[in-house]
């Protein structure tokens, strides 16, 4: 067992004699190399920084017009229902106009676009925890 370890120890010493004699230049080299992938991760880096604040930036706006969208639908809504209630009440049981249709066929496209709202932010919150793993293992 100790021969064994004195010859690990012998190969351990020979593989530092190595790296001692090998050539300036080629230590340098090896040193530039290394700067050179350490400023490109830092500028990926710098790069998915921006992108994650652009990508959250148009999230919260599109979140704002949503909202506001939503409102108006409501709005709308109540609307309608104040214009056939009194349509009722003039002409009994009336069939819904045209335009109560539409209110509704948009209300449906905002469901629609909600539900793609937030798997957008869903993947995006996926693709954010990955470049995190990944500036952690770097």
């Amino acid at each position: 067992e100790v021969q064994k370890l004195n010859q690990q120890l012998e190969e351990k010493n020979g593989e530092i004699q190595q790296m001692i004699s090998q050539p300036p230049y080629e230590k340098e080299r090896e040193i530039l190399r290394l700067q050179k992938t350490l400023a490109e991760r830092e500028k990926a880096q710098a790069t998915s920084d921006v992108l994650c604040r652009s990508l959250t930036d148009e999230t919260h706006q599109l979140q704002r017009k949503l909202a506001s969208t939503a409102e108006m639908c409501q709005h709308l809504a109540k609307c309608l229902e104040e214009k056939q209630r009194k349509e009722k009440g003039n002409s009994g049981d009336q069939i819904p106009t045209e335009r109560s249709n539409q209110v509704f066929l948009q209300l449906l496209c905002l469901l629609d676009n909600e539900t793609s709202l937030q798997a957008l932010i869903c993947n995006l919150q996926e693709e954010n925890r990955m470049l995190k793993q990944k500036v952690a293992h770097v």
